[in-house]
């Protein structure tokens, strides 16, 4: 059966230490977490601090400053209300139950403000604001303001308002109340602080995805197994 001994025990050899290095990266000898959801964790705090839209959002609210508005929300959704009603309530903006949905009104810069504002804290983890402030864990809360927002948008769009509607996508939800959230709990650290540590899991990703191409080659040629390339048929 083998073709080449000493290929085939080479291949061998090479699998079976993959799958050894392999079984010790789930091991929780990484900090206390096995290697891939240290290295996830790892990325994502160096990520955190290029991702920091948030002063810049706030800004932009200003343009909308002293602009009224007046929707109707969660026509569609009643299980959404009273959350919605709470969170909106909270921060002074005008609620009341129309026949369907929850009609809210108020200052538009304001309201913007006011998510913009508790997606930072979410991004800074002072979480525990907005726990007492809602009554609410922290992440249930900015979910509420992103299901607010959304029918914030849609409600302005079915009016024609498209500048803060579009304002509110792009940038509210996309930029401030989904970072805030995505990365709650996460401590930011610099790139430079952990520079070796990058380029050993770079250069380890390639070495470590060659080791099993190359355990499977010698595998392969060592039991006789070649690719070889199909004659042309002429028509």
């Amino acid at each position: 059966m083998l073709r080449k001994k000493k290929e085939f025990t080479k291949g061998m050899v090479l699998g079976i230490a993959f799958f050894v290095v392999l079984a010790y990266m789930f091991t929780p000898n990484f900090g206390g977490q096995n290697a891939f959801h240290a290295s996830d964790a790892l990325f994502n705090s160096i990520s955190k601090g290029s991702t920091y839209y948030i002063p810049q959002v706030m800004e932009g609210t200003k343009k909308f400053e002293g602009k009224a508005f007046e929707v109707s929300i969660f026509e569609h959704d009643a299980k959404m209300i009273p959350y919605a009603a709470a969170v909106l309530q909270a921060n002074g903006l005008n609620v009341a139950s129309g026949e369907a949905g929850l009609k809210v009104s108020g200052d538009l810069g304001d309201l913007m403000q006011k998510v913009v504002n508790d997606s930072d804290a979410m991004f800074k983890n002072e979480g525990d604001a907005l726990s007492a402030k809602y009554g609410m864990e922290p992440r249930e809360a900015m979910y509420v303001w992103w299901k607010i927002m959304k029918e914030v948008k849609l409600a302005l769009d079915h009016q024609k308002v498209f500048a803060p509607a579009t304002f509110i996508s792009k940038y509210v939800v996309s930029r401030a109340i989904e970072v805030g959230y995505n990365y709650y709990g996460i401590d930011a650290q610099d790139v430079t602080e952990n520079v070796w540590i990058i380029v050993f899991a770079l250069v380890f990703y390639v070495i470590y995805t060659m080791w099993w191409g190359y355990s499977i080659f010698f595998i392969f040629d060592g039991l006789g197994l070649e690719m070889k390339a199909g004659k042309k048929k002429e028509m």
